[in-house]
């Protein structure tokens, strides 16, 4: 398959020669300014609608587009924190013309442009369903350097540690455990479940331009595992010419430092044909030992990044994108972190090598009805680790991970198909991930290879007032024998300007495979629980229902946008895990099973609301319940009833952010999250048996002040700092010692932490 891609665009690129740039002497030149202050705006992107064409204003808010082909065309004006519009021009040989915009400030980001929709650019306002957008203000504001801790923020969502070792984290859609959700780089699927053990606390935010989120199944053009949502990671594309740098240095509990430094650089060619965004960060976190028993509650990281992402545009009509990044990671938790692992009571130690990348290509025809996309992506990652207790030499091991999509996508816009205007999407993709994980110490070998050939096709009736979308997706997974097809239906009606209702269906599975969590080794009791798939295990399917209404308004000079969502997620054959005893060294063992199912269901709420430029608050509040259709035994204790509720889920949860530009060049946030209480399980070792907690409810505050300082006409210094958890709502009752139970965390992922950052920008 990969050859005959490669054959595809070749063709193509013959095909499409005709379109070539040719000197017209066509040009637009004019200015960008904000409607209600009249000033002129920077770095605002002026694209030709249906082409490769565009450019972004200079710093004085200018541009200028030169040689256009000759016709009538739109030119879309877009910006963070700004309104799109649309302006029709007709373009003529040898002939300037000015065309000067002025655009209105969106602080509530209704009309920025998102693609985890229907995997085509389209208005968020009108997207078929609900996507949320977390921009690099949010990452700014909540002084998040990595992509772990910008995702609270936002409803359904929940990051939680799972282990207290190692820090291994997952993210939570509608309560949903971490395998099921599918995280995308680039809208592709290349995030393999050895990626995603450490993998969302190892992206770092100055990589990413904004993550779409979607909650639900979504569109029929991503993968059918996307049962609890979508998380789709869009990497920074450059605009124009610029560097930044920056630094964030964090005293954890005000003893411990965690050093975060980062690079991005952006040139563009002056025809804007050509661009490259280099970017690059490291962070050194030194292990954090909360109630001094001498092991780490809070594990030791040396991380280093560096990648770009570059574009070059054959064509007015066509663009070849290219994205390359690598990670080396060293993180390490226990104690003795001075002496070798198997000289100590308990290391878990993991060295990661990471290479990713990905070759795209698009084509556009030049009445803008058909649009081809041909994709390609790849990731290889060598671990080595050691996850052992009580001076184990045996606990070494050794992960070799390899994942390949590649795919195709066609979009052809219909002016009318049987009652009003269309656009029908079809596509292919195929997939494979061979992994081999070794640990020869505990007789524990995973050589797992998987592949998954897949068929897509969707049609989404649309206009203003009503969308329409009917698809399916068609996936042959290797390791079931009948293929499945997922159908999607998505339904969106604006009964006036000010509102949109919403409602979805769709389905989906998992294959009997090795997950995230199979993959992690977690310290218990002196020895180490050990995840088994049952031989008889079934593929776990899923039916998701949603409802929403999205209300936005502007009340004289307060933008407000309010949104309610229903969910109900059934799931058959769901996975869980039990305990089936011990191996011959000690090591418990657990199983992954087949249960008779499980209902997830809840209402996620929403508001952002923004009285003046200078005042902007967001918040989300989620109400659920998560519970197994009969309970289910996981325990070998039998004073443990077996139990209907799902662990690490909690009823209520949210989150608040809260920004006030108290000067002109001096910023307020306020930033934080609430988690309800929840059930978590507490294997014995450093407590006598097997027992089953509440835990407390955790308000989890933040507070980053920030100065900027112009030091010219194109370049400014932001100094910044602030309290990170200020109420130091975090767990205190830690296991300890060599028999604690590593897995036994819940709650914030830091105590109350201390921070300063400088940054600069030319």
């Amino acid at each position: 398959m990969k050859n005959n891609i490669w054959v595809l665009i070749i063709l193509l690129s013959y095909s499409i020669a005709g379109f070539a740039q040719k000197k017209t002497d066509a040009n637009i030149n004019g200015h960008v300014i904000n409607k209600s202050s009249k000033e002129h705006i920077p770095y605002i992107n002026i694209s030709i609608k249906g082409t490769t064409i565009g450019t972004a204003t200079d710093a004085t808010g200018h541009y200028y587009l030169r040689n256009l082909p000759v016709g009538e065309f739109s030119i879309v004006v877009s910006g963070v924190g700004y309104k799109t519009i649309e302006r029709k021009v007709i373009l003529a040989i040898g002939k300037s013309i000015e065309v000067n915009f002025e655009i209105e400030e969106d602080q509530i980001q209704l009309e920025s442009i998102v693609v985890s929709a229907n995997r085509n650019e389209v208005n968020r306002k009108q997207a078929s369903t609900i996507v949320n957008v977390i921009s690099p203000k949010i990452f700014e504001n909540t002084n998040s350097v990595c992509l772990a801790q910008g995702l609270n923020f936002q409803p359904g969502l929940r990051v939680e540690t799972n282990c207290q070792n190692c820090g291994f984290q997952q993210v939570r859609i509608n309560g949903l455990d971490g395998p099921y959700s599918q995280i995308l780089i680039d809208s592709r699927p290349i995030f393999s479940s050895l990626a995603s053990v450490y993998g969302i606390e190892q992206i770092p935010t100055n990589m990413i331009e904004r993550v779409e989120i979607v909650r639900g199944g979504g569109s029929a053009l991503f993968g059918s595992n996307a049962i609890a949502g979508t998380i789709n990671i869009i990497t920074k594309e450059p605009t124009s010419n610029s560097v930044t740098a920056a630094n964030t240095s964090t005293l954890i509990y005000g003893r411990k430092a965690d050093i975060n430094t980062s690079l991005n650089a952006s040139v563009v060619s002056d025809d804007y044909k050509t661009g490259v965004m280099i970017f690059g960060s490291t962070r050194q976190r030194s292990p954090f030992d909360y109630d001094d028993d001498g092991f780490t509650e809070i594990g030791k990281i040396n991380l280093k990044n560096i990648g770009f992402r570059g574009f070059y545009k054959t064509s007015n009509f066509s663009k070849l994108t290219i994205e390359y990044h690598n990670m080396g990671e060293f993180r390490r938790g226990g104690n003795h972190l001075d002496l070798p692992p198997h000289e100590t009571d308990i290391t878990e130690q993991t060295e990661h090598n990471i290479n990713t990348g990905g070759i795209k290509y698009d084509v556009f025809s030049k009445n803008n009805k058909h649009r081809l996309n041909i994709y390609s992506s790849a990731q290889t990652i060598d671990r080595k680790s050691y996850y052992g207790a009580q001076k184990d030499l045996n606990a070494y091991g050794s992960t070799n991970d390899k994942t390949f999509v590649a795919g195709m996508q066609y979009t052809y816009s219909v002016d009318t198909l049987l009652f009003m205007p269309a656009e029908l999407t079809m596509g292919t993709e195929y997939s494979v991930n061979e992994m081999i994980d070794k640990m020869l110490g505990y007789d524990r070998i995973i050589n797992q290879a998987v592949n998954t050939k897949s068929a897509f096709l969707q049609n989404e009736w649309k206009n203003d007032k009503i969308s329409i979308l009917v698809g399916g997706r068609f996936d042959k997974h290797n390791l079931i024998k009948d293929p499945i097809l997922s159908p999607r239906l998505n339904f969106r009606y604006n009964p006036t300007q000010f509102m949109s209702l919403r409602a979805s269906y769709s389905s989906g599975f998992r294959a009997p495979q090795a997950f995230d969590e199979d993959l992690h080794v977690t310290a218990v009791g002196g020895n180490v629980a050990i995840i088994r798939l049952d031989p008889n295990l079934k593929p776990e399917k899923s039916q998701s229902y949603s409802a929403s209404l999205d209300f936005y308004k502007t009340f004289i000079h307060i933008q407000t946008n309010f949104l309610i969502e229903g969910f109900y997620t059934n799931l058959d054959n769901v996975f869980l895990l039990e305990e089936i005893g011990t191996d011959n060294g000690g090591n418990i063992m657990l199983e992954r099973r087949n249960g008779s199912g499980a209902i997830v269901q809840g209402i996620n709420f929403e508001g952002k609301v923004v009285p003046t430029k200078k005042l902007q608050f967001q918040f989300g509040f989620t109400f659920q319940k998560s519970k197994y259709k009969e309970p289910q035994k996981w325990s070998d204790n039998e004073n443990l009833k077996p139990q209907k509720n799902m662990f690490r889920s909690p009823d209520r949860y949210g989150y608040l952010t809260a920004n006030y530009n108290m000067a002109k060049n001096f910023n307020i946030s306020l930033s934080g999250t609430y988690t309800g209480s929840m059930l978590v399980q507490h294997f014995a070792g450093y407590i006598a048996e097997d027992t089953e907690n509440k835990t407390p409810d955790f308000y989890d505050l933040n507070l980053k002040l920030s100065y900027d300082f112009k030091l010219n006409s194109s370049a400014k210094l932001q100094l910044n700092g602030g309290v990170q958890n200020i109420f130091n709502s975090y767990q205190n009752d830690f296991d300890k010692g060599e028999f604690r139970d590593a897995g036994y965390i819940y709650g914030p992922a830091l105590p109350r932490s201390f921070f300063f950052g400088i940054k600069v920008i030319m």
